[in-house]
């Protein structure tokens, strides 16, 4: 058996996989082409939680500015020392992005990354037992565009990334202002209700279409582990015409 096999099949046998990092093939890789042909110079970091997408991007050799929000208090301290030590990596004011400005409750999911403004349905918890909500934090919510000219200044390519978990059509609607100016946007999209009141995937495509966005790129962000059905995309949106 071929050298390469035999190290894919004893990775697989530990829960892990081996493809080369490829846009074809690696999402990251494929993020990473996304960000470099767009020139992008500010990527907006919205639901950053724990600085996980900020991290990657570093990881991919992106070297602009990022801007990362994150409303709730444990998560963003955890935000605050990943970058810590990046000069081009600032951390905003504690608030939440929506459609209005405020205080709201976000209801805090057991792994952190599920917290939402909404309720959680039963899907999510079933394929994700370690999600449901064990507390609720009142904070400030903010409209991007009451934000834009202090965050984008003069940047001309900047890259909005929303993962608000079932929000992302609340923060567009406060961005209005905020979209014209941006050359890209990666969403979170729900395939199935998981959380209630939310925008699904259809609409949202028909929505950045409407706002003149064309979908580019998108990949599985949440699977369910026993059907193998795919619950949530990760997809990016390119101004159409903007290259």
């Amino acid at each position: 058996m071929p050298l390469k096999k035999t190290v894919r099949n004893a990775l697989r046998h530990l829960g892990y996989d081996l493809h080369r990092y490829h846009p074809s093939v690696s999402p990251s890789a494929q993020l990473g082409s996304i960000l470099n042909f767009l020139e992008i110079d500010l990527v907006l970091d919205v639901g950053a939680n724990e600085g996980q997408f900020g991290q990657q991007l570093r990881e991919l050799g992106y070297c602009g500015h990022i801007v990362s929000f994150e409303p709730l208090s444990e998560p963003r301290q955890k935000l605050l020392a990943a970058s810590r030590n990046d000069r081009l990596w600032d951390v905003a004011e504690q608030a939440a992005l929506g459609d209005v400005a405020g205080e709201i409750e976000i209801h805090i999911s057991a792994n952190s990354v599920s917290s939402s403004a909404l309720q959680m349905l039963p899907a999510h918890v079933q394929s994700a037992p370690d999600s449901g909500f064990v507390g609720v934090e009142r904070v400030p919510i903010k409209r991007l565009d009451d934000l834009t000219e202090a965050v984008l200044g003069k940047r001309k390519n900047a890259f909005l990334k929303i993962d608000t978990q079932g929000y992302e059509d609340r923060v567009l609607n406060g961005a209005s202002v905020t979209l014209g100016r941006l050359a890209a946007v990666q969403l979170e999209l729900s395939l199935v209700p998981l959380y209630k009141d939310q925008m699904l995937y259809r609409e949202m495509i028909e929505r950045m279409s409407t706002l003149g966005f064309e979908m580019w790129a998108a990949w599985p962000a949440f699977v369910d582990p026993e059907s193998g059905r795919s619950l949530q995309l990760d997809a990016t949106f390119v101004r159409c015409g903007h290259r």
